[in-house]
Formats: C-alpha cells, structure tokens, sequence
C-alpha cells in the first residue's frame, strides 16, 4: 500500500505562483510514476502532469511552460511548481501514484487551489 499526502494548496492572485507537495509513504518502491490531477468545480477531473520514475516528464496543453513537476526519489516526495496562474487553475489537485507491475492507484486527499482574477 502507498499513502499519499498533499500540502501547499491556498488562495493566490492571478499571475501568482504556488508550490503543491506531495509526500509518498508505504511501499513507495512500487511505485512507477506520480501524476499530478485536478478538479475544477463542476468539471472531471483531468491529468495536469505526469513524471516517471525515470524522470520523464509530460504536461496537459493547457499547464505546458507555466506548471512543472519534479519529484525527489531520496525522500519520496513529488512537486509541482505552479506559475503564471490563471483563474482557470482554479480546482482541487490530487496526486496520484501509479503502478502496473504490481498494481498501483493511489490518491491523495486532495488540495485546494483557488486563483482570483
């Protein structure tokens, strides 16, 4: 089983920037890449950014040169920097752990970020 826990979520101007944590517990070493989600209100939730254990990263279109992931192996954190925010950053992000081999879909609880134009 792998636990996850999001901190840094909060209430900034548009044009601001937030930094989300996510701190990994359990059997962390299954893990094969952290993704980072998001919940805008009224809407599905959708793939923000993806890095691999490899350290291969991805972002959606609408985050690309403004959010960046990265995650640090040695304390079993992963981050995401997010700059430039727009009112339509506006959701709840959760990270996510996955896994193929053995099997793995973990979240987080969740953190709020909320951008005022």
């Amino acid at each position: 089983q792998v636990y996850l826990a999001e901190s840094g979520g909060g209430l900034v101007h548009s044009g601001g920037s937030l930094r989300l944590s996510c701190a990994a517990s359990g059997r962390t070493f299954s893990i094969s890449a952290m993704n980072w989600y998001r919940q805008p209100p009224a809407k599905k939730r959708e793939l923000v950014a993806t890095i691999t254990s490899g350290g291969r990263t991805t972002y959606a279109d609408s985050v690309k040169g403004r959010f960046t992931i990265s995650r640090d192996n040695a304390k079993n954190t992963v981050s995401l920097q997010m700059n430039s925010l727009k009112p339509e950053d506006t959701a709840v992000y959760y990270c996510n752990a996955e896994s193929i081999d053995p099997p793995l879909d973990a979240w987080g609880q969740g953190t709020q970020v909320t951008v005022s134009s």
